[in-house]
C-alpha cells in the first residue's frame, strides 16, 4: 500500500488506536514533507495550482494520532506542550538553511530549501513549503500548507495564512520573486503571482476586492476561482467610499487594496537592495 493509499484509507475511518506500523508510515510521510517530495499544492503545466488533498489529510491525521507531550528544553528554560507527532523540525547544517539565533520555531513536516534565511523570531507551521533563497523576516508567520516560492521576502510581521481545512481548499500561494512588505497579511487561499510587490500593511483576503488602476479591472474571489494578484503587480493599501446613505452622511470608507503600477526597472532596483542581507 502506498503512502497515499494508507493516508486516504486511515483518514476515512474513525480509528482511535494506531499500530506501530501506522506510526512508522506517518514518520515516513513527514520525512517526505521535510524533503519537499510531497506538498499540499503544486504548480501544473498550465500555470495553475493543484491541491493535493491527500497530503492535507495526512497532516490532519497526525493531529489525530498524536498525544499531548512535554517538548520543553532539557533545562526547562522554555516549556512547551504539543502533539507528540509534531515536534520541532530536525534541521542540520547540511540543509544549508540559515536560522539566526533568537527564538524561531519550525514544526516537523516543513520543507525549507537550501538558501532559506530565518530571522528571529519567526514561525513556520506543518505542511508549509518554502523554496530556495527566500527570507522569512522577524515576527513573520508561514501558515500550515502555505506554498512560498523562490527568492521571496516575507518582511517583518508578515502573515501568510495557512489553509489546512477543508482538505480540498487551496492554501495561500506566494510565487517566485514576490516581496511581501511589513505587516502584510495574505489569507484564505489567495494566490500572489510571480514578481508582485505588496506594500507594507496590505491585507488580502477572499472577501476583499482588489482594484487595478492600470488595467481598469476589479479582482475578486468567486466560487470557481481564488483571489489572484497578477504577476508584477504593485499593491498598496487604499480605501473606497461607502455609498450607502449613512456611509455618505458620516464620510466613511472601507479598506481596499489597490494596484497602482506594475514592476519596472526603477522598482526592480529598489527591490535588489535587500539582496545584500541574505
Amino acid at each position: 500500500m502506498s503512502l497515499r493509499e494508507w493516508i486516504e484509507n486511515l483518514a476515512s475511518t474513525n480509528q482511535v488506536r494506531y499500530t506501530d506500523e501506522d506510526f512508522r508510515l506517518f514518520t515516513e510521510f513527514k520525512g517526505e514533507l521535510n524533503r519537499g517530495a510531497v506538498r499540499a499544492a503544486e504548480k501544473v503545466e498550465d500555470g495553475q495550482w493543484r491541491v493535493n488533498a491527500w497530503v492535507k489529510q495526512g497532516i490532519l491525521l497526525g493531529f489525530r494520532m498524536g498525544q499531548l507531550a512535554d517538548m520543553s528544553c532539557r533545562d526547562k528554560s522554555a516549556v512547551f506542550f504539543d502533539k507528540s507527532t509534531y515536534p520541532l523540525r530536525a534541521t542540520t547544517l547540511s540543509d544549508r538553511v540559515r536560522i539566526v539565533p533568537g527564538g524561531s520555531s519550525i514544526r516537523d513536516g516543513v520543507y525549507l530549501a537550501p538558501g532559506v534565511v530565518c530571522m528571529p523570531p519567526m514561525y513556520v507551521n506543518v505542511g508549509a513549503y518554502v523554496d530556495e533563497g527566500t527570507m522569512i523576516d522577524s515576527h513573520a508567520l508561514v501558515g500550515s500548507c502555505a506554498q512560498v516560492g523562490k527568492r521571496v521576502h516575507l518582511s517583518a510581521a508578515a502573515q501568510v495564512g495557512g489553509v489546512l481545512e477543508p482538505v480540498g481548499a487551496a492554501p495561500v500561494i506566494i510565487e517566485d520573486d514576490v516581496l511581501v512588505g511589513g505587516n502584510c497579511g495574505v489569507y484564505e487561499g489567495t494566490i500572489v503571482r510571480a514578481r508582485a510587490i505588496l506594500a507594507p500593511g496590505t491585507i488580502l483576503t477572499g472577501s476583499t476586492p482588489v482594484y487595478d488602476l492600470i488595467r481598469g479591472e476589479v479582482y475578486r474571489r468567486t466560487p470557481e476561482k481564488l483571489l489572484e494578484i497578477p504577476a508584477g503587480a504593485v499593491v498598496v493599501p487604499g480605501s473606497r467610499a461607502v455609498t450607502g446613505e449613512c456611509g455618505m452622511k458620516w464620510g466613511l470608507s472601507l479598506y481596499a487594496p489597490v494596484i497602482v503600477k506594475y514592476r519596472d526597472e526603477k522598482t526592480d532596483c529598489a527591490v535588489q537592495l535587500e539582496e545584500t542581507v541574505r
